[in-house]
């Protein structure tokens, strides 16, 4: 896999056996972390040309590259890490910081993170949060 820097959007493409991601240089180091970890998933996980598929298969790759991206730019064993129990401003501030994304995308994936984290508490321990 190969990376490059240009003017135009950032994408991903592929010739014979070989991925290529270029990121749109103009955009902050943030935005390119993120652009990256969602064009990375289309290299790993992707074959073809998306203009050549249908329009609900197109839309299903890029919803697959989103999740993608939210856990490669954020990864869960590493929020695990930390002591994370809410997603207020310094919560959002100090991850954002931390991973080197924008502020929604930290406040977004926090907020599946810690709905995931409480579901699964819930059913591996269903009297936790219980008073009972």
């Amino acid at each position: 896999m190969y990376v490059f820097y240009w003017s135009d959007a950032s994408q991903a493409l592929f010739t014979g056996n070989k991925g290529f991601i270029l990121l749109n240089e103009n955009l902050t180091s943030q935005q390119q972390w993120q652009e990256f970890c969602h064009e990375l998933a289309h290299v790993l996980f992707h074959a073809g040309n998306q203009s050549k598929i249908p329009p609900s298969f197109r839309e299903y790759q890029e919803a697959k590259a989103n999740i993608f991206m939210s856990h490669a730019a954020i990864p869960t064993f590493m929020l695990d890490q930390l002591s994370i129990y809410n997603f207020d401003f310094m919560t959002v501030y100090e991850v954002q910081k931390l991973f080197n994304v924008e502020y929604e995308f930290a406040l977004e994936r926090l907020q599946h993170y810690l709905t995931q984290h409480k579901l699964y508490s819930k059913l591996e321990y269903p009297n936790r949060f219980s008073k009972e």
